[in-house]
């Protein structure tokens, strides 16, 4: 068998003290699977005394992440403190810069430096590898890498924060209003330090942002991902889209059209009975789209110790075996810079308002649709005790420009006792 593969851990929250116990507690199968053991050499961390659980005594402690990344007996540097730039950018660039392999769960640094640190590792000769970065345990960068490599890939879609579901899945399923869910999923510490990250839609745009320039070959662009969070979804929403025979996920769409790549992240309508429409708590799902394959469903935990430490480990036993491939599937010099475009793809929107309970205020809201081109499929009126009147009507497929106008329009009307919420209706 060959020399040991020996690991530098920096960080050692939850993720890295599950990569910690993997390969302590899984030594012979790492070794059988990948034809070398894995060791772990030293490791680093904010606080050196914390009890984690488990015993970090015998390795070699480093409070430096850089020096850690740069040491003599760690083959690959295995980053897991989280944030775009700081410790781990100068970590990853280190270890990059001295021959070291380098594994990484952290979207956030991919998202906005992942294209210069592709460049940095393949010249290199090193790789540079970050399945745990995207959807937990899924293991969708293999899929698109690997598996769909004989694939024009048209389409990525996916529910790719667990945090969002939860919230979306428990107002569902209790009844609740956003704000007690939000704050029972913050007391049960789903939500991140900023929780904007999360119910802002950011923290699923870093993922989509990399699965996209795997996708379609372009360079990383999370500035071109347009972002809509969940924080103005209502328990009525929730309500009525189901009366409708739709969920509300917060769903990211990546496509290459004529006009350029797409990349959104914003609430969406889709059918209870599809895949994605049955998807319940943190789980997360990413559906692959390719001119072969045709559609590839990818469902699993999206976060959590044991998931995300196995696609740590997938990555680290990868390297073990010799196995490379570009970071993001292509050579990183052959990625081309992506020109966003803004979705232009005709879809049936869900929209809710309340008017003002007048003889005609239906009637015009009614013209200005027709007016602008926007068909509508479906219409209902709801009981109403005060001199507002909740209506939801669901049109045919629009473009989102005929939509913008038709808003817009309806704004100047005066009907409207409140804005308009309009959510596209995604297919499945």
């Amino acid at each position: 068998m060959s020399s040991p593969l020996r690991l530098g851990i920096a960080g050692l929250g939850t993720v890295g003290i599950g990569v910690v116990r993997n390969v302590r507690q899984k030594a012979q199968l790492l070794a059988a699977r990948s034809g070398r053991s894995i060791e772990i050499s030293a490791v680093s961390a904010r606080t050196r005394d914390k009890d984690r659980g488990v015993s970090i005594a015998s390795y070699d402690w480093e409070d430096d992440p850089v020096t850690l990344a740069t040491r003599d007996d760690v083959d690959v540097f295995v980053e897991l403190m989280g944030g775009s730039d700081g410790p781990a950018k100068a970590a990853t660039e280190a270890a990059i810069a001295a021959g070291k392999h380098v594994v990484t769960a952290n979207k956030a640094m991919l998202a906005l430096h992942g294209h210069d640190l592709a460049l940095a590792s393949e010249a290199a000769g090193v790789a540079l590898r970050f399945e745990a970065a995207v959807a937990g345990g899924i293991p969708v960068v293999k899929a698109l890498t690997e598996g769909l490599a004989a694939n024009e890939i048209t389409r990525v879609m996916g529910v790719m924060n667990g945090t969002c579901n939860y919230i979306l899945t428990r107002m569902q399923s209790s009844g609740l209003p956003y704000d007690d869910v939000f704050e029972e999923a913050n007391q049960l510490g789903y939500l991140e330090a900023d929780p904007s990250l999360d119910v802002g839609g950011i923290d699923a745009g870093h993922k989509l942002s990399l699965l996209a320039s795997i996708a379609f070959g372009t360079q990383v662009d999370f500035g071109g991902v347009a972002l809509e969070g969940i924080e103005k979804v209502t328990i009525d929403d929730i309500r009525q889209a189901d009366d409708m025979g739709y969920r509300i996920k917060l769903l990211g769409v990546a496509r290459m059209t004529a006009r350029g790549l797409e990349q959104r992240m914003s609430p969406c309508l889709v059918p209870k009975k599809s895949p994605l429409g049955q998807l319940d708590g943190g789980t997360n799902m990413v559906v692959l789209e390719g001119d072969e394959a045709e559609q590839i469903v990818l469902r699993g935990p999206g976060a959590g110790m044991g998931p995300t430490a196995s696609a740590v480990m997938a990555d680290v036993i990868d390297i073990a075996r010799g196995f490379r491939v570009s970071t993001f599937g292509r050579p990183a010099t052959s990625l081309e810079a992506a020109s966003p475009a803004s979705t232009a793809t005709a879809v049936p929107y869900y929209l809710r308002m309340a008017l003002h309970d007048k003889p005609g205020a239906l009637a015009k809201v009614a013209t200005v649709l027709g007016d602008a081109g926007v068909s509508i499929d479906r219409m209902r009126q709801y009981r109403h005790k005060d001199a507002t009147a909740p209506v939801l009507i669901v049109t045919h497929k629009t473009a989102p420009a005929a939509l913008e106008d038709a808003l817009a329009a309806m704004s100047r009307l005066e009907v409207l006792a409140s804005a308009p919420v309009a959510l596209r209706i995604e297919s499945v």
